[in-house]
């Protein structure tokens, strides 16, 4: 495939050993380009041996603020971190003991495309997840509460990393009013801040 139409991708890793090895598989695939500067990629692959808040911080800055989709390499995601990796943005989940060549390059293209790549397992968790919230009554954890079409618009330009005065711009409100969606959000669903709201929303499909 011709250089300029190959998929650009950067590699971050906790340690040479790991980089050099996905950098290694990675350009093995022709349709896919490894480069060293996370800031010219369209896709940032991050190997990761803990989620902690350092690592969804990473991710988080990789997505919204680089504007870069992400894959995520990792040995195991706990049931309560799911909805925190989707929640930052990732477009595809690798476990390392999958991590062959096509697996990595298969999960590069289809994020570049916009598209999501969860193992089999993963995508069982987060079914059940919704399952149970469907099934959770008014005074239970999860009971689906009803999204404005304005608290929709505003949810998804957060999930999308926009602050609150390029929201305002974007829809033609007032700060003070995009504020107050949010506000009323986390009160009404006892959220605790918007990445919370967004993770709700994302949940019960709203976005």
């Amino acid at each position: 495939m011709p250089k300029d139409r190959r998929v650009r991708v950067s590699v971050t890793a906790p340690d040479p050993i790991s980089r050099e090895g996905v950098v290694s598989q990675l350009r093995r695939h022709p349709d896919v380009e490894v480069c060293g500067d996370a800031a010219s990629a369209s896709v940032t692959l991050f190997v990761e041996d803990t989620l902690d808040e350092a690592a969804l911080t990473r991710l988080r800055r990789a997505v919204r603020g680089e504007g870069a989709r992400a894959v995520l390499v990792t040995g195991a995601v706990r049931e309560h971190e799911l909805l925190d990796v989707i929640e930052c943005g990732v477009g595809a989940i690798v476990w390392r003991r999958e991590a062959t060549a096509h697996r990595l390059a298969q999960a590069v293209l289809t994020t570049a495309r916009g598209g999501g790549d969860l193992p089999t397992d993963l995508l069982g968790q987060l079914i059940g997840q919704v399952r149970r919230l469907h099934q959770g009554g008014p005074d239970q954890p999860g009971f689906i509460l009803s999204f404005t079409k304005r608290e929709v618009d505003v949810v998804r330009l957060v999930a999308e990393g926009f602050d609150t005065s390029e929201i305002a711009q974007k829809l033609a409100y007032s700060e003070r009013t995009v504020k107050n969606v949010m506000h009323g959000l986390t009160t009404r669903l006892h959220l605790r801040n918007r990445a919370h709201v967004v993770a709700y929303a994302l949940r019960e499909g709203y976005i």
